[in-house]
């Protein structure tokens, strides 16, 4: 990956998300002041069936809001994009969410859901780290999410795997 204004291009973001990342967001109302905060973990691996090598992305973890813990997850469906390198984000039931571009190192997406907009502003610092910010707005919501990605080692994803296998 090179530099671009302090971003680092991502070719092929299928190829770039392949594997498993450290998780923390925060969460802010910003109507309200309540404040949360979600630790945890992301898997992004082959998407069976998906002819042209699309990924499963699964995040579990704790969501701790207004001092409540509870687990949380999601999955979510990131499948090659009409443009070579790029991707299309889908719910889990094969919804589409958003566009995802990183070529460039950053990019900005909007979802609208109901009367409320998501906007999402997706930047890479390097090989193993990467943010999203969400602002959410609209009559029902105005919430600010941040969340910092960082890459789990290869070896270090594999043992964890190798001990959720023996427990199970």
């Amino acid at each position: 990956m090179s530099a671009v204004h302090g971003h680092h291009r991502v070719p092929d973001v299928v190829a770039y998300l392949v594997g498993e990342w450290q998780v923390e967001r925060s969460v802010r109302d910003l109507a309200d002041g309540s404040a949360g905060h979600f630790t945890g973990t992301t898997r992004f691996t082959p998407l069976s069936g998906a002819a042209d090598g699309g990924l499963l992305h699964h995040e579990s973890g704790t969501f701790v809001w207004r001092g409540v813990a509870r687990p949380a997850e999601r999955t979510l469906r990131f499948l090659s994009g009409e443009v070579p390198g790029t991707a299309r984000v889908e719910f889990a039931d094969g919804r589409y969410f958003h566009d995802l571009d990183l070529r460039t190192g950053r990019h900005t997406t909007d979802h609208p859901c109901a009367a409320d907009l998501y906007r999402g502003d997706f930047e890479v610092a390097d090989e193993d780290h990467w943010r999203t910010r969400w602002r959410v707005g609209g009559p029902a919501k105005d919430l600010l999410l941040v969340t910092d990605y960082v890459r789990v080692p290869a070896r270090r994803a594999a043992d964890s795997s190798a001990r959720r296998g023996r427990s199970a």
